[in-house]
């Protein structure tokens, strides 16, 4: 049985690739549109640039960072765990903790070192001018549709690194917007460095969370986080023959 959050992530699934393409049509037939738009003066009168679609798509990173930054209620639980209303407490040993607690710092350092050398790579390419701005937005786009990616399908980081077994466990699920937007810290432009600082904020409000209440991000001390409390199923389609009926659980 499919969920109501699954739907959701299905549609915003659905939308981000619809973004992509349009995005990647663009990269293709009027590249310099997306040069322009990332290299050009911001200010905040009219200018000769007018709203055009990639304004529009500034927007929309923003809003899904500020709900992030201010939560609601429909977010998934793989946020909210950080929030106390969300937190069940169940009986644990605090030596557990601490060793989750140390596990998933490790990995989730481990984690970062390999995504900005990752990004380094692309950051070199850039000052060296061989990729311009127009190919940091493109691969930033490319990022935005990968992250529903690894919440629905397949999240190397998680099978590779992290080792939790879903999105809601996840210890760094809400770093999503910092490596979304990790090449627009090279472009100085408003509107990149106002989408990368933004998420910065969303990594840094995370992880003060995190280091004050872990005990709301493990399955072994918030009851809210085990299987058996699960009412989202994001895993379902990723976990699929892995580990038998999920519903049931």
């Amino acid at each position: 049985m499919m969920t109501r959050m699954m739907k959701r992530a299905l549609i915003n699934f659905v939308f981000r690739l619809f973004v992509f393409f349009c995005v990647f049509s663009l990269y293709i037939t009027h590249k310099e549109a997306l040069y322009e738009f990332m290299t050009h003066e911001f200010t905040f009168g009219i200018s000769e640039y007018g709203i055009s679609p990639l304004h529009v798509l500034w927007f929309i990173f923003m809003i899904m960072m500020m709900q992030h930054i201010f939560p609601h209620k429909m977010l998934s639980m793989a946020y909210k765990k950080g929030d106390i209303r969300e937190y069940i407490p169940v009986e644990y040993q605090r030596i557990d903790l601490l060793e989750f607690v140390q596990r998933m710092n490790v990995r989730a350092w481990q984690v970062m070192l390999v995504w900005l050398s990752f990004n380094a790579v692309f950051a070199v390419l850039y000052l060296f001018k061989v990729i311009d701005a127009g190919d940091m937005l493109m691969l930033t786009v490319f990022f935005y549709l990968c992250d529903y990616i690894c919440i629905l399908f397949f999240c190397p980081f998680q099978t590779f690194i992290m080792k939790s077994k879903c999105c809601i466990n996840c210890r760094i699920y809400d770093w999503g917007y910092f490596m979304m937007f990790t090449p627009m810290l090279f472009i100085r432009n408003f509107f990149s460095w106002s989408l990368f600082f933004t998420a910065l904020i969303v990594l840094i409000k995370w992880e003060l969370t995190y280091s004050r209440h872990p005990e709301r991000f493990w399955e072994g001390s918030n009851k809210h986080l085990q299987c058996s409390s699960c009412n989202e199923k994001l895993c379902i389609i990723k976990n699929k023959g892995k580990r038998g009926d999920l519903s049931t659980k």
